[in-house]
């Protein structure tokens, strides 16, 4: 694609920005880590110049039968049958949901399939969405962690019913191991699972020795660590493993709470991690898997922390 140039900045304008005011409307009490709040400073920080050429859509709802590409029936009904007609209501200890819980959900689901749709249609190179609730700590029959239903394993089970993927990737960097995508393929050799996490920390999986089919790969982090330890785990764990399964297409869990600044771990990463860990994956799509790569939001709860890294990370992949 061509370049564009904008002050001192070089684009190849191939990146796309999913997200929806509904999401905003999934509300949790005041105190909570995963607020509302999250999204809006992602969105403010994207309005800013160095984000100009970034290509700004609206996530549609997604069709309840695609929960069913990762989840049983069951799952879908509990979730939809809980929700509150005011108020709130608890699955969980640190699980709420709100009247538009199950709309917003569907539209954090949407983002991620049309982002899918996207890349394997060629309109764009990249993809990240901004939804909520978050989505890699919902296993097949639980929602927990913040999550309803899993994103990300969602949107790699569309990659192969409707795009003829045989092998997809999901490489999850937040801080907390995605207990649910790792349960939901755990015995799937189709789909590639990678996870650098802190340990011990919630939800209390993502051992080096849990490896599935052989399609499961945890790098596990003290706490305390920081870039160098961060970048070892891509190098020696996350990097060959994916050189060696050659996805057809990679998808990000994107947390971003392993920064420095967030309150629920003790990781020491910085803005700068994240600009790094996309170079090397999107180097890795455009070696692999022409290019797709969709970038779905997780964790991150230190609003300046959260913004500047979501900057850092689609920073890079509007900049190939």
């Amino acid at each position: 694609m061509a370049k564009l140039c904008f002050g001192n900045y070089s684009y190849d304008m191939n990146t796309r920005f999913y997200t929806h005011s509904i999401c905003r409307e999934h509300i949790t009490p005041p105190g909570h880590p995963e607020r509302a709040d999250r999204l809006r400073v992602i969105v403010d920080r994207l309005d800013d110049e160095p984000f100009t050429y970034l290509e700004r859509l609206e996530a549609p709802l997604a069709d309840e039968e695609t929960v069913l590409y990762a989840h049983p029936q069951e799952h879908l009904d509990k979730v939809k049958a809980n929700i509150p007609e005011e108020g709130m209501a608890r699955i969980d200890e640190d699980t709420i949901i709100s009247p538009k819980s199950f709309e917003a959900a569907l539209t954090a689901i949407g983002g991620a399939l049309a982002g899918v749709d996207d890349v394997f249609s060629g309109d764009t190179g990249n993809v990240f969405v901004a939804g909520r609730p978050p989505g890699h700590h919902a296993e097949k029959n639980r929602a927990m962690g913040f999550c309803l239903f899993n994103n990300a394993a969602i949107a790699a089970r569309h990659a192969q019913k409707k795009h003829g993927a045989e092998r997809v990737a999901i490489v999850d960097w937040d801080v907390h191991h995605g207990n649910g995508t790792q349960e939901i393929f755990w015995d799937d050799p189709s789909v590639l699972y990678c996870s650098t996490h802190q340990m011990p920390l919630f939800p209390g999986t993502g051992a080096a020795h849990e490896t599935g089919a052989g399609n499961i790969f945890n790098a596990p982090l003290a706490a305390g660590s920081g870039s160098e330890i961060f970048r070892e785990a891509f190098d020696k764990v996350i990097l060959p493993a994916l050189d060696r399964f050659s996805p057809d297409l990679i998808i990000i869990s994107a947390g971003f709470d392993a920064h420095r600044r967030d309150p629920l771990a003790e990781i020491n990463l910085e803005a700068e991690d994240f600009d790094w860990a996309t170079g090397v994956l999107m180097e890795r799509a455009d070696r692999l898997s022409q290019g797709r790569l969709v970038s779905l939001l997780e964790g991150g709860y230190d609003l300046q922390g959260l913004s500047v890294s979501v900057a850092a990370h689609v920073g890079r992949l509007l900049k190939g």
